[in-house]
């Protein structure tokens, strides 16, 4: 291997010639000559990427790589944050840039990430600046359980590339026409089995995403509501509670959390 590149542009670069190089396609891939563009193709690589072994030094560029783009986004701590409520915190903001000792990842059942190039969902986005790793270690929990993953549970990996410590990987209830009693205890279980996780794995802070939103049709101020009772009583009941954030990323879903824990 050549020297390890030690640049962002050269690390780039160095991701996407060596992603493309194992790519199993006969269609020639152009490279962008931009920064934006070499970007979103570097991410549309890994996310393609099957779980399959990596070279050490593969890790290492991408590593460098990963944790410079963290830098450049910037990194907000929970300390930065003011609660709402005791324990209780709203942020609106990009969950791979927040620093708590976990994060929520909305999963599905295969529980490997997001394989749609450039998808806009959150599990996309968490894999993709977790790095190749998250796949991996998703891939060898799911090879040892067997099967898909199921709704309402919880498991958890390390945060690897993340500024959160750790992962916790949750699939959420698919809403069909309506909102069921089966889908509001499903959603439910995915934020109690999450909570119950964190802390049987010592963790003080967990960050949840809207769980069932977006993708999966869950209405956001229903699903808000789950979230919040759900939360709520978990808390109420521990003899150590967590510091938990919702966090959101439409402003319409900021309001709808401030609305909620401002009623007591």
């Amino acid at each position: 291997m050549d020297a390890i590149p030690t640049t962002q542009d050269d690390r780039r670069r160095w991701l996407i010639d060596s992603l493309l190089a194992k790519l199993a396609s006969d269609e020639r891939v152009e490279v962008p000559s931009s920064r934006d563009g070499q970007r979103a193709l570097l991410r549309a690589l890994l996310n393609v990427r099957p779980p399959k072994a990596v070279s050490t030094e593969f890790i290492a560029v991408q590593d460098a790589y990963l944790h410079e783009r963290c830098l450049e986004k910037g990194i907000t701590r929970l300390e930065d944050l003011v609660p709402l409520q005791p324990h209780l915190y709203v942020w609106r903001g990009d969950i791979t840039t927040l620093a708590t000792d976990g994060i929520v990842n909305a999963a599905n059942s295969q529980m490997l990430g997001c394989f749609v190039p450039n998808h806009g969902c959150i599990d996309n986005a968490i894999h993709t600046f977790a790095g190749v790793q998250l796949r991996l270690a998703c891939a060898e929990q799911m090879a040892a359980q067997g099967h898909g993953e199921r709704t309402g549970g919880a498991k958890i990996t390390p945060g690897f590339n993340l500024p959160a410590r750790h992962v916790l990987h949750t699939v959420g209830p698919i809403v069909g026409r309506r909102v069921t009693s089966r889908d509001q205890l499903a959603l439910a279980s995915c934020y109690r089995s999450c909570l119950e996780l964190a802390a049987r794995s010592g963790l003080r802070s967990l960050a949840f995403c809207c769980i069932s939103t977006g993708e999966f049709h869950y209405p956001n101020d229903q699903a808000a509501r789950v979230a919040v009772d759900t939360v709520r009583s978990y808390l109420q009941n521990a003899d150590d509670p967590l510091e938990v954030v919702f966090n959101v990323f439409k402003p319409v879903d900021d309001q709808i959390y401030r609305d909620l824990l401002q009623q007591r």
